[in-house]
């Protein structure tokens, strides 16, 4: 390949070659275009490509073992060079001062590398620079070499300070702006950009003051599509001024120290896709306004003070995915109406202050994947179609005052309930994330995407559940976490023998008996098993499987613990509140053993000084006291 000296174009990319860039490219001295990127080479440039005098484009992205110094011929051996792609790679140390004069060049990408030193102005006018996942310092440069030709500027993760200076908007043609990840801490008022400006993310700084009340220029035709000012301190309520950027498709404000309500000028906004307001602390309650974004596909406001009822005209955000209100004081039950938003693949309604039982406006939510009604005021029996969503994934209706029985049927329908897929990812312990990811693709095009946890769950607890378990929920394969404590469940537990990708089993304070099953110990996936408080009986043996589960089968009385079988009589009953040392499960049984002794030596005392009349006058006439044993 070497010897085709008239090789004008050679593009490798996306391969699986490895080794190092080999020396003998230097002979191709007609290329005008070296793109090697995706691929798996290493070790450093060969300094033979010093030769190639007349490339246009070199492109190694995608090579993360290819790095070393960056060679300081790497900026003048072409005096065509344009493009440059060291993107995703493991360069390392600063950019030599040639890459700053270079006259040809216009796109520069070393993205994603360990590259350092003070972010500098560069003297050319660059239409992309991308520098971002460095570890570049100083203030942000104006860049006014490239004032009209600038189109791209990432500096994202890096470790850039100070304020955001004016000059940066002068970037009459700049249409992504980037700076998120640094440590920025103040942006002028009088910061506005060009209408050309498509996406401007400044999120994960350290902005304060008041929302920038006018941010970019807008016409009807052109304006920004992409605006993140997440993860600020931002403070003061949203300015009207935001709900002028009518071309608006993505508002991320999260995160902040936003107040005051939302604007019910938001429903101007009508080409907007997402809207994230969520970890604030704004009031009121939900503006009806908000319909006019019938484009709507991820509403979330979670963690603020916002109050008020779910409104029944919500139903015409039918294209809507993610619907995210958790967190706030919202009350009164979950409208009927709520039917006509087909499209919803996530709802959180937890932690607010809902009622009400569930109705059947949750069966039109065919692609339903995550719902959480925890922690609210729901109660009425759990409908027979509870299970029948064919994409559920995670169910929580914990903290709740459901009733009767848990439904038996449908749970064969759930792809994710039966079939194991656990891929490493935490166990749901806490509220999961949803993450929300979006891009703008084009002139005007944004591509949306989100990513849930990959655990399956289930999880019924802190209700009033009463009945046996159904067998078909332990023959559930796919299913990780499994939490039905704090209920009234009788019954027995039978064989565990398909839930193979177990990872959370959570039975404690209920009235379960029977034996517990054997190949619990057998699956290996099990990291949490809580079967204390119930009425288990027989033994379990104290081997090495059982003793990954410090105080699981505390509290049960007819429950042993034993190397070799259970005796008779006295030794069964020394075994609750014991079943592993070194864990708080003990405390209740103990407790109420010292209760007890106190309650009967109280008793006996008072009766022995109420024997005397004149212990009597002295008690009556002082102030007792008393002690209560919970």
């Amino acid at each position: 390949m070497c010897k085709l000296v008239d090789l004008e174009s050679l593009i490798l990319s996306t391969n699986s070659f490895f080794g190092q860039v080999p020396a003998c490219f230097g002979w191709l001295k007609n290329l005008r275009t070296l793109d090697l990127s995706h691929n798996k080479f290493h070790g450093v440039l060969p300094d033979s490509l010093m030769r190639l005098g007349q490339l246009r484009e070199l492109v190694l992205r995608g090579n993360l073992d290819l790095g070393g110094a960056i060679p300081s011929w790497l900026g003048n051996f072409s005096t065509s060079l344009e493009k440059l792609d060291l993107g995703f790679s493991s360069f390392h140390g600063q950019m030599p001062d040639s890459l700053f004069q270079s006259r040809s060049l216009k796109y520069l990408d070393f993205e994603s590398n360990h590259l350092s030193g003070t972010i500098a102005e560069f003297s050319q006018p660059l239409m992309f620079l991308n520098l971002g996942s460095n570890s570049f310092s100083g203030t942000l440069p104006c860049y006014s070499a490239a004032a009209h030709s600038l189109k791209v500027l990432n500096l994202a993760n890096n470790s850039i300070v100070g304020g955001i200076p004016t000059c940066i908007a002068s970037l009459a043609e700049l249409t992504h702006l980037n700076l998120s990840l640094n440590q920025l801490n103040s942006i002028s008022p009088r910061l506005i950009f060009y209408e050309k400006l498509l996406v401007l993310d400044l999120s994960f700084n350290d902005l304060f003051g008041p929302l920038p009340a006018k941010i970019a220029t807008t016409t009807d035709k052109s304006g920004l599509l992409l605006l993140d000012l997440s993860h600020n301190r931002f403070s003061g309520s949203i300015p009207l001024k935001m709900t002028e950027l009518k071309s608006l498709q993505a508002l991320f404000l999260s995160h902040n120290l936003l107040t005051g309500e939302i604007p019910a000028r938001v429903g101007n906004l009508t080409y907007l896709q997402v809207i994230d307001l969520s970890h604030n602390t704004l009031s009121g309650s939900i503006p009806l306004t908000i319909v006019g974004c019938f484009q709507l596909l991820a509403l979330v406001l979670n963690n603020n003070n916002l109050s008020g009822e779910i409104q029944p005209e919500l139903d015409a955000l039918d294209s809507l995915k993610i619907l995210d209100i958790s967190n706030n004081t919202i009350s009164g039950e979950i409208p009927l109406t709520l039917a006509g938003c087909k499209s919803l693949e996530v709802v959180d309604f937890s932690s607010n202050n809902l009622s009400g039982s569930i109705n059947d406006a949750i069966t039109k939510w065919l692609n339903l994947k995550y719902i959480s009604l925890a922690r609210n005021k729901f109660t009425g029996n759990l409908p027979s179609w509870l299970f029948s969503f064919q994409a559920i994934q995670i169910m929580d209706l914990s903290g709740n005052k459901f009733s009767g029985f848990i439904p038996d049927g449908n749970l064969n329908v759930s792809f994710d309930f039966n079939n194991a897929s656990y891929n490493g990812t935490r166990l749901p312990m806490e509220s999961p994330e949803i993450q929300i990811s979006v891009a703008v693709v084009g002139i005007n095009e944004l591509t949306f995407s989100y990513q849930l946890p990959s655990t399956v769950v289930i999880d019924l607890s802190d209700n009033l559940l009463r009945g046996e378990i159904p067998d078909t929920i332990f023959a559930l394969r796919g299913l990780e976490y499994l939490n039905l404590s704090y209920n009234s469940l009788n019954g027995e537990i039978p064989n565990l023998e398909k839930m193979w990708s177990l990872r959370a089993l959570d039975l404690a304070h209920n009235a379960l008996s029977g034996e517990i099953p054997q190949n619990i110990s057998s699956l290996r996936d099990l990291a949490v098993l809580n079967l204390s408080f119930n009425s288990f009986s027989g033994s379990v043996p104290k081997n090495e499987s059982y003793k990954r589960f410090p105080g699981a089968f505390a509290g049960n009385p007819h429950l042993c613990l034993v190397e070799e079988g259970c005796d008779d009589g006295a030794s069964q009953l020394a075994i609750p509140g014991r079943s592993f040392r070194g864990t708080n499960d003990e405390g209740p049984i103990l407790a109420w053993v010292f209760c007890l002794s106190a309650v009967v030596s109280c008793y006996s005392s008072l009766m022995v000084l109420f024997c005397s009349a004149k212990t009597r006058r002295y008690i009556f006439h002082t102030k007792g006291s008393c002690c209560v044993c919970k």
